[in-house]
């Protein structure tokens, strides 16, 4: 393209600091350098994670930012040492890398890598190194991805080729929400066949989570929110019970426990709060219940009592439900493709990139799903687009 190898200028929401709208802003996107790709931006969903930055824990060195990690695009150039992708291939940016050399890449217990921003930079959740520019002054990419921009660049561990089949407006999510809870379910819990399982929180991430409990056989999937007016959009997903800890005047792991003889066989947590964290171990049954927990709380320490894990409960976590991310995020696209996967029945909304803070207020405000944004509105049916502004 004319455009490999120059710097283009585009548009990209930019957060200057904390606790402030995001600002349309013409930014400029350098040419990826060796062993990165240069990624026009479809669509991107709005995440929570992105709304943490912005208003809870982040200092005002981690600014200016472009926020987003929940997207989708076309490669519009590459690097040198770049082979795996061309232009005009479809790709979901990865909000973890897989170099698919290190020991944890080799490893087929853990999604963990040593390189990239997770190994040594995760409570920074910012590529420092980044490629974008505003106004003179560098802007970080949050969680190497920066996927509120027309155009981002993304080291090729991190980024994951797709079917040209799919459409980009619906497969963005698999950029985060879908696999961290759909994966929590089929690969951190192992939910089996004819079990019990609770899911704490129904955002996107806990939806997800019911769906993989669902999709991996439990017979009762309980799912556990103070709005119940989230329930029947829970049992398109598969619930089948619905607790609001509202209703109650006793803890709720006592609610659960009262309702499945014991406690649930799996339980989890999607809210990202560690007293939550605490009830959803406390709601598994003794012996072999196994909790896992979701919530991206980076800043605070939780606790449980030793007895609840000394009677032979689990509590673990995971990363992006524990998919290794280049190999299961095709996977995932093939399934939704196939009809095994639903993505459509989580998107509530879809704004264009320049109402993203009317987004934002929906998220904080709990009045939807997933919003899921018009980046570069000029993709046609064939996957071409208009050609941006260069230097």
């Amino acid at each position: 393209m004319a455009t490999a190898g120059k710097v283009i200028k585009c548009k990209a929401a930019v957060a200057w600091e904390p606790n402030k709208p995001l600002v349309i802003e013409e930014i400029e996107v350098a040419p990826p350098q060796a062993n990165e790709v240069r990624i026009k931006i479809v669509a991107a969903g709005l995440c929570h994670t992105d709304l943490s930055h912005l208003f809870e824990t982040m200092p005002k060195e981690s600014f200016p930012i472009v926020l987003g990690h929940e997207g989708a695009g076309i490669v519009e150039s590459v690097g040198h040492r770049v082979t795996e992708f061309q232009p005009g291939d479809k790709v979901i940016p990865l909000v973890m890398s897989q170099c698919r050399e290190c020991r944890f890449c080799r490893n087929p217990k853990t999604n963990l890598c040593e390189k990239g921003w997770a190994s040594d930079r995760f409570t920074e959740m910012a590529l420092t190194d980044s490629r974008l520019s505003c106004k003179g002054k560098k802007v970080l990419q949050f969680i190497e991805t920066s996927t509120f921009s027309e155009y981002t660049v993304i080291n090729q561990m991190a980024v994951a080729k797709i079917d040209p089949a799919a459409p980009l407006d619906k497969v963005c999510l698999l950029g985060c929400g879908v696999p961290t809870g759909y994966g929590a379910a089929v690969n951190a819990a192992k939910v089996k066949p004819g079990s019990t399982c609770a899911v704490f929180g129904l955002g996107a991430v806990g939806l997800a989570a019911v769906m993989g409990c669902k999709a991996a056989g439990a017979k009762r999937i309980i799912a556990v929110d103070i709005n119940p007016e989230k329930f029947e959009k829970a049992k398109v997903f598969g619930a089948t019970d619905f607790v609001n800890p509202r209703d109650h005047s006793r803890p709720i792991n006592e609610v659960l426990s009262e309702m499945t003889n014991g406690g649930v066989d799996y339980s989890i947590e999607c809210v990202g709060d560690v007293k939550v964290m605490r009830s959803a171990l406390e709601s598994c049954v003794k012996g072999w219940g196994v909790s896992v927990i979701l919530g991206a709380v980076l800043m605070h320490d939780f606790s449980a009592k030793p007895i609840q894990l000394l009677t032979g409960r689990t509590w673990k976590g995971c990363l992006f439900g524990g998919y290794k991310p280049k190999d299961g995020v095709p996977q995932l696209v093939k399934a939704y493709l196939d009809k095994k996967v639903k993505l459509d029945e989580l998107i509530t909304h879809n704004m264009p990139l320049d109402k993203i803070n009317d987004a934002i207020e929906l998220m904080k405000h709990g009045k939807c799903i997933r919003t899921v944004l018009s980046v570069s509105p000029h993709e046609d049916h064939y996957g071409a687009f208009s050609e941006p502004q260069i230097i």
